[in-house]
């Protein structure tokens, strides 16, 4: 008798990209110099203050369990961090440190959403927040945006698409896949759209800190209900770290604490006595001066691909990321993805991990490789482009 697993399961999909990671790294194991700009992770090691503090911890014995919400130190650390970036006085005790940036996704769904409800999410975004969404029984509502919104939902959009079954919306600034930032007055449009019907506005702040020319305003200056994600993934540079953090008002806490202790007992101890010395001056100052890095290679990529015939409608200001239509070129992104891969040993991500809005024809270039390995990839495109037959 055939085993059946969950409709759940069944219904959340695989990252297309993976299929194409698992050809590159074949392709790599066969010997092959294959260059990866498809995988969302910095090049970058974690600086060596964070992984001095980790040691430290791990020499020290702090190798147990954390109170749910995380160790008090670095709840204050982080609230302070919310002072000197922001001018916010944020309290300590409305900060929870999760398991990375999914984690806090895990636990503001899991309080906000009900079997059936939805929350309004922007079509492209990352694929996760919907498959959370339908981990807790609700479901994303996605709402087609272009470059004409910055590829972001509006307080026009909320009010479009708001119906019986709408609890709130997720947006993320900056954005993946497309790298666009929501300034303070459509923050503050979209909490009072969200605020005028008992909804509730959960903003995604994972790539704040990786912004270029300009600094990223937190929802949190505008409407202090909003529930904020963020991560010491990206900016921090701690991927396998695992470590990030959600900020919630007073009154959720005390549920959301609850969560924690039921769905992972606490974040790693490890990790958080690491993330301490992330707020230190002389850490910030490698951060800041990868964070110019990025820039850089944001400024060469974007109108080297723009000059191959990439359609590029909107210049990301943060993260590190280009989101590109290939409808100049004809076919399917994944066939697209697939023949650079074959060809050029050259690794992207196709449009269709991001949505249904015009994802056939939309690939996204991640600009986590040197300067050096750009101008190759550059190079790799313009050969393929002359073999590619759409």
């Amino acid at each position: 008798m055939a085993q059946s697993y969950s409709a759940r399961s069944r219904a959340i999909e695989p990252f297309h990209v993976m299929a194409l990671l698992a050809r590159a790294n074949e392709l790599q194991a066969a010997g092959h110099d294959v260059i990866h700009l498809e995988i969302g992770e910095p090049d970058f090691t974690t600086a060596a203050p964070i992984v001095a503090a980790g040691q430290a911890a791990l020499a020290a014995g702090h190798t147990r369990y954390t109170a749910a919400r995380g160790l008090p130190a670095l709840r204050e650390a982080i609230s302070a961090f919310y002072g000197k970036r922001y001018g916010l006085d944020i309290d300590p005790q409305r900060i929870l440190i999760t398991p990375g940036g999914s984690g806090a996704l895990l636990l503001a769904s899991s309080l906000l959403v009900d079997p059936g409800k939805h929350w309004l999410l922007a079509d492209p975004g990352y694929p996760c927040n919907r498959h959370f969404l339908r981990l807790v029984e609700g479901a994303a509502q996605l709402v087609p945006v272009g470059p004409e919104v910055n590829y972001q939902l509006t307080a026009e959009l909320v009010a479009q698409h708001w119906n019986q079954d709408s609890v709130g919306a997720l947006v993320a600034s900056p954005a993946n896949p497309t790298g666009t930032v929501l300034d303070r007055d459509e923050l503050a449009g979209l909490a009072q759209a969200i605020r005028a019907r008992d909804g509730h506005l959960v903003v995604d702040e994972i790539y704040h800190g990786l912004t270029y020319g300009m600094d990223a305003p937190s929802v949190l200056e505008v409407a202090d209900d909003a529930f904020v994600l963020n991560s010491f993934s990206k900016y921090f540079g701690m991927t396998g770290w695992r470590l990030g953090w959600l900020v919630a008002p007073p009154q959720a806490v005390a549920d959301l604490e609850k969560l924690a202790q039921n769905l992972y007992i606490s974040a790693p101890s490890m990790a958080q006595h690491a993330a301490l010395a992330c707020f230190e001056d002389d850490t910030l100052a490698i951060l800041e001066q990868r964070r110019g890095e990025f820039a850089k290679r944001r400024d060469y990529l974007l109108p080297a691909l723009r000059n191959l015939g990439f359609g590029i409608a909107v210049e990301p200001q943060g993260a590190f990321y280009l989101y590109a239509d290939i409808s100049k070129f004809g076919g399917d992104a994944f066939a697209f993805c697939r023949h650079f891969l074959e060809t050029e040993h050259l690794a992207f991500t196709p449009g269709l991990d991001f949505g249904r809005h015009q994802a056939g024809h939309h690939v996204r270039f991640a600009y986590t490789q040197s300067l050096p390995r750009l101008a190759q990839a550059v190079e790799r495109l313009a050969r393929g482009l002359r073999s590619w037959q759409g």
